[in-house]
Formats: C-alpha cells, structure tokens, sequence
C-alpha cells in the first residue's frame, strides 16, 4: 500500500534522504554496469548473428542507462552541495544487506539474464505499476523502518519507489525554504558543481534556488525512476523494450543465453558471511580484479576532488581523468566475465566486485591533492605493466590499460604544480620520445633578397619548424598540413612545390602578403611570428567549426587543445583513421569515409558572445569535448548549430554526425596507436 509521504524538516533531514538518493543512484549504477560487462561479444559463443545483433544492442542501452544513472548521481551531488553539504559518492559494498534500503530495494550484482532484467524494470517502474520482482530478488523479510522524522538524528524514511524518495525530498525542499528563507537554504558554492559544460552530461544542470531543484528532480524521475509510461526513453520503458526482444529470441531458442555465467556477487577477500557470495581466488582473474576495482576507486576520487572546489580548468581536468578511468575499466571488467574465478565453483567465471576504500574521502582542493591523484595514476599504470608481464595472455588488455593510464598521468600532471617527492622520483612507464634539439645558429643560412635560396628550417622543440626571414619567421607544422595548396598557389616564389630540402623562402614575397596566405592555411600548419612590429595573428570575432563534405572539421578560434594553445586554425578528425589524431592527415580519403557537410538545422539562439577561448579536449577513446563559443556551420556556410559545450564524433561512426551518439565504445574506438 502507499506510504503517506515523509517530507524532511530540517537541512540534516535532507542531507540524510539526499545521501540514500545517492547511494541509490550509485548502487543502480553499479549494477547496469556489471550486467553489462557480463553479456556475450561472439558468436562463437553459442550466438547466431541476429542474436549477438541484439546483445551489442542492449549493451549499448545498458551501459546508457548507466551513464545516465552517473549523471542523476551528479545532480543529486549537485543538490547537496547547494545546500551546502560534500558531494556523497561512497557506497555500500555488494550485496547491499537488507535493512540498508526498504525492504522492496534489493541490491547486489547478477549477470544478464531473465531476472535480473525483471528486477531492473521493477526497481525503475512508475509508482502506479503494478508488476513484480525478478525471480530470486524478493526481499527475505517484511520491513518497514517505521521513524518519524521528528527525531534530532536523521533516519531515511520508508518509500516504495524510488519515484517517492525523490518526492519526500522535493517536498522538504518547499518546507525548508518557506520556512528559512531560499537565501539560507541555498547556500553552497555553485562553481562547486558540476555542469553539462563541465562533464559533458547535456541534462546536468547547476542547482542555486529552488526552481532549479526543481528542474533537477524531476529530470531525475522523468528519465528513470517514477517516470509515466509514457516516456518512452525512460529507463523503464528502455529495459522493457529489451525485455520484449528478449523474449521473442528465447523463443525462438530456448536454449539462447545473451550473458556468459558470471559470478553473482564477487568478492574480494574471504568473505565472513559467504552465504550468496562467490570469493575470487584463481589468476589472473583476482590481479585483474584488484586492478580494476583500484581504477574504479580512483575514479570516484578524481571526481570527489572535483566537488571541493577546484578552479574551472583543474575541475573539468579531474572530471575528464574521472571519465577516462572508467572507459579504462571497461575491458577489463568485461574480461573478468570470461576468467574462472574459484575452484569452489568451476563453472563460474569472475565480475567487477566495485568494492570501495575506506580512505574514500575526498582530498583537499589544492595542487598537492592534484598530485596525489598523479601519483596514484603512476602507481596503477605500473602495476598494469607488472601484471602485463606475469600474464602474457592478458597482456595486450594490461598495455592498453597501461597507456591509458601514463596518458591521464601526463594529462593531468600540469594541474599539479607541486608533486610530493614520490611522484617525481618515480620513473613514467612510457618514456616521451627526446625533443628536438634545435640546429646550432651556424647552420641558419639567411636568405638573400632575392629569396632564390631558401634559408635552413630551424627545428622547435615541439616538432615544428622555424623559417627565418628579414621581417617575419614562419612556422610550419608539418604534420598538421593537409595540403590545401594556399601557400604553393598563392606564393609559388615563397613556397616551391616539387623541391628537395629547404623549400619555404619568407623573403620572396612581403610581409603583408606572407600574413595573409599564412592565415588562409585552415590546418594552421603555417603560423607566423613578425619582428617588424606588426601585429600578430588575432583571435577571430566569431569561433567557427565547418564541416567538410565526407572529411574532417575545420576549426578558426583561439584554440587549446588538451589544454595547450595551439594557434587561431586547426583541421581536426571525424573519420577516426588519422594517424595524427586529433588533427586530420587525409585519411578520410583513403578510407571512403562518408559524412554530410549539410546536416540539419537545430533550433539555437544567438549567443550572448561569439568570440573568446575555445577549448577542444580529445577524450581517451572517445569523442572531442569542446567547451566555448561556437557555431557550427555546413560547407556552405550555413549555420547549423550554435553552442557552448557539446561532443563531436570523431570515431566516424555516429549515426548522428556532428555529435557523439556514443558509438565509439560500441565499435571499441581507439584514440592512440
């Protein structure tokens, strides 16, 4: 029966209902997750070709449902920060005991299959379904916790949904504003929170008052937990749509198993009540295990230290090594789900267990806490080569982990300006190639007048180029060119195709007519530096981003990329075969890639500023975040899109170009050689 609806009445007693939101969110996460490691990924795997059709399909749900599960977990993050309390991101371990949630909330770590997406649906129903658990996650007692919220310590109230958890808190979100005032209620910082343009989740919105609480809550229950059945890309609706392929193919065979039988509830360490728990004893599957549950703690702890008040740059750094991490956990939690786990039980294979640390609390906002984090990300890449070693046959799985790892290291290390003296003396794993030592000033031959004979390049620590001349060097980057044939058409004197050696001749032509071909360059392989006093190159008025009919994304803006300035023009990849990434190096051509330059319009608004920094993020194995100004327009200079964060597809596989559709993790993206 219905429950009267408890509405909290003091700040403690919404922190107390916030907190179990949380964990609720986190748990439901975990579990997707896990479920969705667990599903087969060949057809040597007692499949035919329509079924694993249908797998990667649900795979694809699953793990966005859980993407999803993560962001309602950052807007209820979100929420408590406003009010002025830490982030909560610590859970209980698997299985949750009974009693921790109401009895109906069932919690623990199952493989895919019939009951375990009978109890997905049930735990996402709407509060008027009548529908019943999946077989064998019925609670084992009738509870009911029964405390009134008049007490002076917090007790979470009892609710049947998770749909009315969110509305106890709604409402003691109205009675304790009507009461102190939202001024006092509100309280937190909001450059504490998280945002859309900060991890890139399109519905996380910054709570500062009450309406957009509000808006936060009922995104929440719209897109999963208490949705109407009518929305049919609730996470409801979207695990019932599974379940009804599912049905159709286990009738068509009932021997069809979409998942490989993998443990129900792993564990770590012995476990002192073992009774619905399988311990995972046998390598690799128990190296891989702690690896893996160490890569999901740091995660959770780049992203505690995110809440605590970063500045603007180190947050969206710390979140976007938090997103990395988990893309790096992928596969290896999926090849837990092919490893024997205990000689207990032969036929089990092992699971991501998502156990926690007891020294989960998050760090403090400083640049030693950001070295920490360095530290820690050094420490797990060279376990992962360690291991790589020990267990050739998982050894391609650990060097990719192992990469990843020294990437996010490197990636990070400059919002750390002071390392603790571990760190520094710790040698990196992959060890960055030499830079270039630049020629000694004997070897830089001047150019005469007459600019006949090109001056020696003088090479820049950064792998460019110098070419000196009397009024203005030019810069060339080589590897950046995609042949677009500006400079050799416009200034054949300057720039001698079909030439050995030194081919660049700066004093063939004027200054002004050097600036002007050079800014014609779309890739920005050539750049200029004037020592006649004239003015630089300036950010342009307008950030574009063109899209090439079946090619890459030309870019004009002042432009970082991965945090470094890297000039006012780029041509950046979307077919996913350049191997110069993230910049284009023709690869499209030789692939048949196959991309429209004339998408549809979307309905956008002017933006307030057009111009200012833009800044363009590779995400590890995964799509080009950008944040700043933009608009997007078409080959023929229409614009389609104006933005101030969005994610471009740069696998080449997204069915909704120019964005991310999340492709890249299906189609197993990699960003780096």
């Amino acid at each position: 029966m219905p429950q009267p609806l408890a509405v909290p009445t003091t700040r403690e007693q919404l922190w107390a209902l916030l907190a179990e939101a949380a964990e609720i969110e986190h748990h439901l996460m975990c579990c997707y997750l896990y479920a969705a490691f667990s599903l087969k990924e060949r057809v040597e795997e007692d499949l035919s070709d329509d079924e694993l059709a249908a797998i990667r399909r649900w795979r694809g749900e699953i793990l966005a449902v859980a993407i999803e599960e993560m962001g309602h977990l950052a807007t209820v993050c979100n929420i408590l920060s406003a009010l002025g309390a830490p982030a909560h991101l610590a859970h209980q371990n698997f299985p949750v005991e009974p009693g921790y949630h109401p009895a109906g909330v069932v919690v623990k770590l199952t493989p895919f299959n019939w009951e375990t997406l009978a109890h997905f649906i049930y735990l996402e129903r709407p509060g008027h379904a009548d529908i019943a658990d999946g077989a064998g996650f019925e609670s084992p007692q009738t509870y009911a916790r029964g405390t009134p919220m008049d007490r002076v310590m917090t007790i979470a109230t009892d609710y049947g949904t998770v749909g009315e958890l969110y509305a106890s808190i709604d409402a003691g979100l109205v009675r304790l504003a009507a009461a102190i005032g939202e001024d006092r209620l509100f309280i937190g910082q909001p450059t504490h929170q998280l945002s859309a343009e900060t991890c890139g989740l399109p519905d996380l919105k910054v709570v500062r008052c009450l309406k957009t609480a509000h808006i936060a809550i009922d995104a929440i229950v719209r897109q999963g937990e208490g949705a109407e059945a009518g929305e049919m890309r609730s996470h409801y609706q979207r695990f019932l749509a599974i379940q009804r392929e599912y049905a159709s193919l286990r009738e068509a065979r009932p021997a069809f198993r979409p998942a490989r039988m993998s443990a129900h509830n792993p564990v770590m360490r012995r476990p002192p009540t073992p009774g619905g728990k399988l311990w995972i004893t046998l390598e690799p599957a128990a190296c891989l295990l702690d690896l893996g549950n160490a890569l999901y703690n740091h995660c959770l702890r780049c992203l505690s230290l995110a809440y605590a008040g970063a500045d603007a740059a180190t947050q969206r750094a710390l979140v976007r090594t938090s997103v990395d991490l988990m893309r790096l956990l992928t596969p290896i939690a999926t090849r837990l789900g092919s490893l024997p786990a205990s000689p207990e039980l032969p036929e089990a294979t092992a699971g991501l267990s998502f156990a926690t640390l007891r020294s989960a609390a998050a760090l403090a906002a400083d640049v030693e806490s950001v070295a920490i984090v360095v530290e820690r990300l050094d420490e797990l890449a060279r376990r992962a080569g360690t291991l790589a070693a020990h267990y050739p046959d998982e050894a391609g799985l650990l060097h990719e982990a192992a990469r990843g790892l020294d990437h996010l290291a490197r990636r990070l290390a400059p919002h750390a300006t002071a390392a603790p003296a571990a760190a520094v003396a710790a040698p990196p794993l992959i060890t960055p190639p030499p830079a270039a030592t630049p020629a000694p000033p004997a070897a830089v031959a001047t150019a005469p007048a007459n600019g006949d004979a090109p001056p020696v390049p003088i090479p820049l620590d950064d792998g460019r180029e110098r070419i000196p001349g009397a009024g203005i060097d030019l810069i060339y980057a080589g590897k950046r060119c995609i042949h677009a044939r500006h400079c050799v058409l416009g200034l054949p004197r300057v720039f001698k195709a079909n030439v050995e050696g030194p081919w660049i001749a700066p004093d063939a032509a004027s200054t002004e007519a050097l600036v002007t071909v050079a800014q014609m360059c779309p890739s920005g392989a050539i750049q200029y530096r004037r020592h006649d006093g004239g003015a630089e190159e300036a950010p342009p008025p307008v950030n574009l981003v063109q899209l090439r009919e079946n090619g890459p994304l030309g870019i004009r803006a002042q432009l970082l990329i991965d945090g470094q300035p890297v000039g006012m023009r780029a041509v950046l990849c979307r077919c996913g075969a350049s191997k110069n990434k993230p910049y284009c190096d023709g690869s499209h051509n030789a692939i048949g890639f196959k991309a429209t330059g004339e998408p549809d319009t979307l309905p956008s608004d002017p933006l307030p500023a057009r111009g200012g920094p833009l800044s363009v993020e590779p995400e590890l194995d995964g799509p080009l975040v950008v944040n700043g100004n933009l608009e997007l327009c078409c080959g023929t200079g229409r614009t389609i899109n104006r933005v101030t964060a969005t994610r471009l597809c740069r696998c080449g596989g997204s069915t909704n170009k120019p964005y991310c559709d999340g492709t890249h993790r299906r189609i197993g993206f990699r960003s780096e050689a």
